[in-house]
């Protein structure tokens, strides 16, 4: 005790009563810390002098000027503290030994940083603990700053507030520096065999996102030259910022993948996605907390500054201490600003790192899942975790900082009320406490809405996915208003979720935002009922701090439901990455097995390609017992090299035993093994978004050699001579400028392309005529480029069949036999032959084989000539996607104002404005009732005054509700009727909109553009109107207070219009370029997803991978680029804003020395002016961000609206006669066709008629035009010139939807959707039960009905449930259900075997009696009963005639397609 006495003489050792008292700030806070900052410092010295190896990192500005010349500033500070403290002892002043011991420490620790700096310079300051130390260092001595401003001396305040702000500015440059260590110290591991001693300084700078100086980081100055631009043109990709090394979306991958795998292996049973991110960027994000602490911390400045500065003018001394605290005010919202805009940019960069790990993530991993293991979740839900839970993932940055950074603020906030009005703040934190369970009980119900409404939103997706895949046939069935009004009971299931999180989302708002009024009301009104007189002082430095309570109270609602928002998504992510998927190790082998086996592994042997031991497969993961199984008990094994032909009736499971090779299947039982790379072609072609040449390379390396000998195989050559730009034509989304030979040739040439040493071909031959399958057999499948080959064919076709080495037949998943095509009598499985009574005789078979030589050479002829097209530009099918010039256009607000309601925007903006008069009317009220008690002349009694407070604050209260749901109701009706207008007309529009735009870029309109319709938008025009008229009261009230700000308004009006317009113009461009480039990848998804197992086949994840990772990083450029705009931008209003105060503040010191009219400068409006002031600096930034947010967020509706103006199809004026059409006669006249202007006719001026009741086939080469026929007749392609009579009305005239709904068709593609059986069938409920069995009986697909389920079995998404065989039958039942005149058949029993092609041709013979059935077809067998002939090539009617008779003359077009073919 007598040490601590001699120590402390004149002061308790810890408390004083109104805090710490100066001994303990002293020895403790002072000393000893600065004890520790040396040790550690030389502890950190003597580890680089061992270790005798200076650092190659290269230290930036902040390491090289900005530490050494503040440890030089420091340390002159502190000998000028100490030779102050000498010439005090000098003088005779008692100097107690805590001060000697503190002011030492101080000059010992600025001295160990100078030389140490000397000797190694600051590459010591990479030590992770001395930055963590340093951070505290400046935290602690926030204490000491705090008595010292209990001090009366402003020269002893100013002072310790240097000494703290060294600190402070020390502790954030060293946390820089080692920020741009780590950054460097990564991007040199890219390339380990650098030596350690090697200078990489050249490497560094090669980094666009590192070079920027220190300075440079600080304002954001690299985005200057970007804004430059934007001002005077429009922007494009090349002009935007780089991206730094660390945020290159390849690296964010690898880092996010190895952090998630590395968390799968530690907890393999649930592994968690938020840990994993948390050991990505978990370090550096907790680093970013110290940063925002001491952000909160400095905001509090203000309010006990201004504290000061009210108490000096109340004073009223002369003494040049007021300009000492105006000056401090001023600096420290300076200091505020730079370093809240550098917490944001951190923060954020962090986000767009971690966005981009999520996207590339869920891509890989839908790259990576097998077809059965996916099977869990649906396409809808799919698509929401790239475009929705990504986003809420990545806000769980803002929020989990948030949710400890408010109760600090609040905390903070609420200590320093009581420094001012003791326990009276109690009652104000009463009302508080009492919110805090409601507002938890709220964020339950969101919590709950919320989960139900991503459902709703996820099934809404997948349901309009659903209808932009299958438009066409939708159309063509005219069926899309049926498809759009149970996508309408989806939406409004989710819009009922939504507008209940939206309401109780209001009364958070209600209850948060009248928390600071009645705080005020209660703690005032307690105060000065315990016997208190209120005091201008205490009473504007009390408004200040509610000021500042009100963001963080206003945010907290907002934070709860991002992290609520945040958890969920990142539960659904976890459960979707926790899938498991192909181990590509395991396939890298020679010999490898496609899948686990259950038992022991079969050792497959060196002569064999796919050795299958007893396998069960199964569709479903959720399969797991044998009987559910789609394969059953097969044991194959298929030598290396053969030629294996696979049949069997429709859905015997051909193509289900390809796929258990690819591995795409559950083993349930058994084992599959397989040796080699495989190359895949499945039934349903897969079609990249590209050029053609794109989509044969895929991926590899351009051989032309290969490259021209694969398209020859294929029989590509003569298509790619007649496209515009030859082989570099772009190829629209999933082929749709192709035809379906074509795309299925295309297809095939991207195997053969490959060279791989298995093919699996699933049904390639049925989509091409009989002439084309015949080459492909023998020149592809058989030829040179395939001959020594494992081939597995599954096929109808009887000439492969009877040239496979090896034949399976398959029945109901088993394999029913096996063996050779010399055992198999081809006439058993081929009941039809007709072609046994036509001369097979040789001169026949030399006729045949001198075509074939003739055809060669002209194919020859022409890939020679097609090779002049190889270098010119890809044509574009795809339009470009269009975004918009300069600002948005005031029609977009005021049709977004008109969404909402007029009335109800009109009720908005009142109630907000009377809101904001209240409360600017509450405080006007407080200034008067403290002037009044100033000058001890009170007219009324205490409780007048706190009855009219009672009365603002109610109506404060009142206003604030109406605001809150008008809000609400506004923002809904909004999103329903955008939603709604933007089906319908996307809904109403043509074809060939939908050909000419991609479905991700609709979709993008569906999906994020929406979601930001639905929530964003609203929330960010709620706060710009508080803003507005938060700014507009301030203007108000310091006007009517300071005439002289008048002064000030216009030339800072002008300031703030030029800032607003250099940064508008840049970032509204920003924003359209943000969603521009958010489209591709939304598309590119989608892509992946239709072919992951085509993809997955070719093991070509990498290269799709390193596609999509280009996508995200012209995205992440956008949005880095939008970022640093917006951070620019903040950073010089907040400065401006900082000038106003110190304005202000100025001002008021001015008028208290008498030289400005006394009624300006009374303590209550001089308070009322500075607390106004105050938050000034936060709300001017706010309400530019939050308009020009707004302005971005109404590009969403921009873009909406731009479909919204989409062309509409052409209805007709003449309402047929009921019956219509009578007979079923069909009339070509002259009829000329165009897919596009600039592509050849499809349709060349053909003319001819179909009498009605007859039965007509249209043959011909892939892509002679037969499909085009139908488009004409359905009207999904408008015809050039001509017309089309039906029963002698021009269908020009007809209504669009009564003459699809008068004919039946079975289109190319079978479209099943997801839903009951009987809703595929029959969705209008025209027929019942019993007509629909018959139908199905007919169509011989009854049995596989009844063994599914019945017609209340439930079909998945593209009819998955079923083969493509099945499907097509099931096209064909709902076409008969139909029972119209017209029948269309467009190739239709393609993908089923010949003995039910046959069954199905005589059960449309008999049931079709009395209608015109038009047949399309590649097969001969399916058009030799029929009535007529049309033969179309190139769009030209070549022949034409009755079967039997072109059959009989040699010379004709049709004999010729007959003898190619043995049918």
């Amino acid at each position: 005790m007598q040490f601590i006495n001699l120590i402390c003489p004149d002061s308790p050792f810890v408390w004083d009563g109104n805090g710490f008292s100066q001994c303990f700030n002293d020895l403790v806070l002072g000393f000893g810390v600065n004890v520790v900052t040396v040790v550690l410092i030389s502890l950190s010295l003597m580890g680089i002098t061992r270790s005798n190896i200076r650092p190659s990192r290269r230290i930036n500005f902040a390491g090289k000027v900005l530490l050494p010349l503040l440890s030089a500033f420091g340390a002159c500070l502190s000998f000028v503290d100490m030779v102050l403290l000498l010439k005090k002892a000098y003088h005779g002043d008692i100097i107690a030994y805590h001060e000697w011991l503190f002011k030492g420490s101080q000059i010992a620790v600025w001295a160990t940083l100078m030389l140490s700096s000397k000797c190694n310079g600051f590459y010591y300051m990479g030590n992770r603990i001395l930055c963590l130390w340093w951070v505290m260092k400046a935290l602690l001595g926030i204490f000491y700053l705090q008595k010292a401003f209990y001090s009366l001396e402003v020269l002893n305040r100013l002072q310790v507030s240097f000494i703290v702000f060294l600190d402070i500015m020390f502790g954030i440059s060293i946390n820089i520096t080692r920020m741009n260590q780590d950054s460097s110290k990564s991007s040199s591991m890219e390339d380990p065999l650098l030596p350690v001693d090697m200078d990489i300084e050249e490497d560094y700078n090669s980094t666009s996102g590192n070079t920027q100086s220190y300075w440079d980081l600080l304002t954001f100055k690299s985005i200057t030259s970007v804004m430059d631009r934007g001002v005077m043109k429009q922007l494009d990709f090349e002009d935007l910022l780089g991206l730094p090394t660390d945020m290159d979306p390849a690296i964010c991958h690898d880092k996010f993948i190895t952090c998630w795998r590395a968390q799968q292996s530690n907890d393999g049973s649930r592994p968690s996605l938020f840990k994993a991110i948390f050991s990505a960027y978990g370090w550096p994000y907790l680093r970013l907390g110290f940063l925002k602490v001491l952000n909160d911390c400095i905001g509090f400045a203000g309010p006990l500054l201004l504290n000061k500065l009210i108490r000096f003018l109340q004073q009223g001394s002369g003494h040049v201490d007021g300009f000492v605290l105006a000056i401090s005010l001023g600096l420290t919202s300076i200091i505020k600003s730079v370093l809240d805009t550098q917490y944001s940019f951190h923060i954020s960069k962090l986000k767009l790192k971690l966005r981009s790990s999520i996207m590339t993530i869920i891509y890989y991993k839908c790259l990576g899942v097998s077809i059965a293991e996916r099977s869990k979740f649906s396409e809808g839900e799919i698509q929401t975790f790239m475009s929705v839970d990504a986003d809420r993932t990545v806000n769980l940055c803002n929020s989990f900082h948030d949710m400890w950074s408010l109760p600090l603020q609040i905390g903070i906030a609420l200590y320093l009320l009581y420094t001012q009005v003791k326990f009276a703040f109690i009652s104000g934190l009463g009302i508080t406490i009492l919110l805090i369970p409601v507002n938890k009980w709220i964020s339950k119900l969101i919590a709950n809405a919320t989960a139900e409404m991503m459902k709703q939103k996820d099934e809404r997706i997948r349901r309009t996915g659903e209808i932009l895949a299958h438009i066409r046939t939708l159309k063509m069935y005219c069926w899309e208003h049926i498809f759009s009004s149970w996508l309408m009971e989806t939406r409004s299931s989710e819009v009922k979720h939504l507008s209940t999180r939206k309401y109780l989302d209001a009364w958070c708002v209600f209850f948060w935002a009248t928390t600071p009024s009645l705080f005020s009301l209660f703690t005032f009104g307690l105060f000065t009922l315990m016997g208190h007189q209120l005091d201008a002082a205490m009473v504007f430095t009390c408004l200040a701090l509610f000021n500042s309570l009100i963001s963080p109270l206003n945010s907290f609602p907002w934070v709860i439901n991002g992290l609520i928002d945040a958890f969920i998504s990142t539960g659904r992510l976890s459960r979707f990455l926790c899938c498991s998927e192909h181990n590509p190790e395991l396939e890298r082998t020679v010999i490898s097995p496609t899948s686990l086996s259950k038992d022991q592994p079969v050792v497959i042997s060196e002569d064999m390609a796919v050795m299958i031991s007893d396998a069960c497969c199964a569709w479903s993961i959720i399969d797991r017992e044998e009987g559910s199984a789609v394969l059953n008990h097969v044991t194959l094994s298929l030598q290396k090299g053969s030629l294996v032909a696979v049949i069997g009736e429709v859905g015997s499971g051909k193509s289900s035993l390809l796929n258990s090779i690819l591995g795409e299947m559950r083993l349930v039982h058994g084992s599959i093994n397989s040796s080699g790379s495989i190359a895949y072609v499945p039934q349903v072609p897969w079609i990249l978004s590209g050029t053609l040449r794109d989509n044969i390379l895929f991926g590899r390396n351009f051989d032309p050699k290969r490259y021209s000998d694969t398209v020859k195989a294929c029989s590509l050559d003569a298509d790619i001579s007649f496209m515009v730009g030859g082989d570099m034509a772009y190829i629209g989304e999933k082929g749709t400028n192709l035809s379906g030979g074509q795309r299925a040739r295309l297809a095939l040439a991207r195997a053969i392309y490959h060279g791989s040493d298995l093919y699996l071909l699933d049904d390639i031959l049925s989509a091409v005529d009989a002439q084309v399958a015949r080459w492909i057999l023998y020149n592809a499948i058989m030829g040179p480029l395939m001959d020594q080959k494992t081939r597995v064919l599954c096929t109808h076709n009887v000439q492969a069949i009877s040239s496979a080495d090896m034949i399976i037949v398959m029945d109901k998943g088993y394999v029913k036999w096996l063996g050779s095509s010399a055992d198999l009598a081809v006439s058993l499985y081929l009941p039809c032959s007709s072609l046994n009574d036509f001369d097979t005789s040789s001169c026949v078979q030399s006729q045949v084989f001198s075509t074939e030589a003739s055809t060669e050479s002209q194919q020859s002829f022409l890939l020679e000539e097609n090779t002049t097209y190889v270098t010119r530009e890809a044509q574009q099918i795809i339009e470009v996607e269009l975004r918009k010039e300069g600002k948005v256009e005031f029609s977009v607000y005021k049709n977004y104002a008109a969404f909402s309601g007029w009335l109800i925007t009109a009720v908005i903006c009142i109630s907000a404005l009377l809101m904001q008069a209240s409360r600017n009317g509450n405080d006007l009220w407080l200034s008067y009732w403290v002037d009044l008690d100033g000058t001890s002349q009170i007219e009324y009694s205490t409780s007048f005054y706190l009855v009219v407070l009672c009365i603002f604050c109610a109506a404060n209260s009142i206003l604030t509700l109406v605001r809150a749901f008008s809000f609400a109701f506004g923002g809904l009706q909004a999103a329903v009727r955008v939603h709604n207008m933007l089906l319908n007309k996307l809904i109403n529009a043509p074809v060939q909109f939908f050909e000419q735009t991609p479905s991700g870029r609709i979709l993008n309109r569906f999906s994020s553009d929406l979601y930001t319709i639905d929530d964003s938008l609203p929330f960010i025009l709620n706060i710009l109107l508080a803003n507005f008229v938060g700014l507009l009261g301030i203007v108000v009230v310091i006007s009517y207070v300071q005439v002289f700000f008048l002064l000030l308004l216009l030339p800072l009006w002008f300031i703030y219009g030029k800032l607003q317009f250099f940064y508008r113009s840049t970032s509204r461009e920003l924003r359209r370029l943000d969603s521009v480039s958010r489209s591709p990848i939304y598309a590119s998804f989608t892509e992946a997803l239709d072919g992951s197992s085509t993809i997955r086949a070719f093991k070509s994840e990498e290269y799709f991978l390193a596609r999509f990772t280009d996508l995200v990083a012209q995205y992440q450029r956008t949005s880095y680029s939008e970022l640093t705009a917006s951070l620019w931008l903040s950073l010089r209003l907040q400065l401006l804003a900082a000038f106003v105060i110190l304005f202000v503040a100025m001002m008021a010191v001015i008028g208290s020395r008498g030289n400005l009219p006394k009624s300006f400068c009374t303590p209550g409006l001089v308070g009322l002016a500075l607390s106004y002031a105050a938050p000034i600096v936060s709300l001017l930034g706010s309400f530019l961000s939050s308009f020009t947010e707004t302005e971005k967020e109404m590009v969403s509706v921009e873009r909406a609206l731009q479909y919204m103006d989409v062309p509409q199809e052409l209805y007709g004026c003449q309402s047929p006669i009921p019956g219509w059409p009578f007979q079923g006669l069909i009339e070509f006249q002259n009829v000329t066709m165009r897919y596009m202007p600039s592509l050849p006719a499809a349709l060349n001026d053909i003319t001819f008629a179909i009498a009605g009741g007859t039965q007509v086939g249209i043959v011909g080469r892939t892509g002679a035009g037969k499909s085009s026929v139908l488009n004409a007749l359905f009207r999904l392609t408008p015809i050039c010139s001509g017309r089309i009579l039906v029963d002698g009305l021009d269908i020009s005239d007809v209504p669009v939807r009564d003459l699809r709904s008068l004919i039946a068709v079975v289109p190319q593609s079978p479209f099943l959707f997801e839903g009951s059986l009987r809703n595929n069938l029959d969705p209008l409920r025209k027929r019942d039960d019993f007509e629909v069995w018959n139908v199905l009986e007919k169509c011989h697909v009854k049995e596989e009905v009844e063994a599914a389920g019945g017609l209340d079995t439930h079909v998945k998404g593209s009819g998955t449930s079923f083969s493509v065989g099945q499907r097509q039958l099931l096209c064909l039942a709902r076409a008969l259900l139909k029972s119209t005149k017209v029948l269309c058949l467009d190739e239709c029993t393609a993908n089923v075997d010949m003995q039910t092609a046959s069954v199905l041709q005589n059960s449309i013979s008999s049931e079709c009696r009395g209608m015109t059935v038009i047949t399309i077809a590649h097969r001969i067998s399916t058009v030799l009963n029929m009535d007529n002939i049309l033969i179309l090539d190139q769009g030209i009617l070549a022949e034409q005639g009755n079967p039997e008779a072109l059959l009989q003359d040699e010379l004709s077009i049709f004999s010729s397609f007959a003898r190619a073919s043995t049918m």
